[in-house]
């Protein structure tokens, strides 16, 4: 099934689209706005084969832009407790507003809430896609030697006065 807006459209992930993803994640400029240390190419590919794609808890989808894979959407529970969501895309469509609709559309599929996001405090764009989706500040959270910005998303975009939904999927 593929989820389509304005030209981007989100669907399961291939093994294909790992080794794009694997590149987007070794861009230079990506890491140092995100401060995510890169993995190396085999203990990326296992990650994303069995902690992610092979977790059935894990939603896990691909962004694609024409066709081309532009990057991904997952969101996952953190320690049995937290649902988080992250992202990441290839530096070609950054500024072109395809993570706001892809992390709109993501959304509309992610029904838990309350959902968590942790952006690098120092990555403003990232930062201000997740608050225009409704997510707001909750503190930080140190990973490594970094400060990052916690994130909350409590109801469903357009769903004010809902209870929260923690079983739907």
């Amino acid at each position: 099934m593929t989820e389509e807006h304005s030209g981007v459209s989100l669907r399961g992930v291939t093994d294909d689209d790992l080794f794009v993803l694997l590149a987007y994640e070794h861009d230079p400029e990506a890491v140092r706005r995100s401060r995510f240390t890169p993995r190396p190419r085999d203990a990326f590919l296992r990650h994303w084969r069995e902690r992610v794609l092979g977790d059935p808890d894990c939603l896990v989808r691909a962004v694609t832009v024409g066709g081309e894979v532009a990057g991904s959407v997952v969101s996952w529970t953190a320690e049995g407790e937290r649902r988080f969501v992250g992202y990441w895309l290839g530096r070609p469509y950054w500024g072109r507003g395809v993570g706001t609709r892809a992390l709109g559309l993501f959304l509309d599929l992610e029904r838990v809430r309350p959902l968590y996001a942790d952006p690098f405090h120092g990555n403003t764009a990232s930062v201000r896609l997740l608050e225009r989706h409704g997510f707001e500040q909750a503190g930080t959270v140190r990973h490594g030697a970094d400060d990052h910005i916690l994130l909350v998303l409590r109801e469903h975009p357009g769903a004010l006065g809902e209870q929260d939904d923690t079983t739907h999927r």
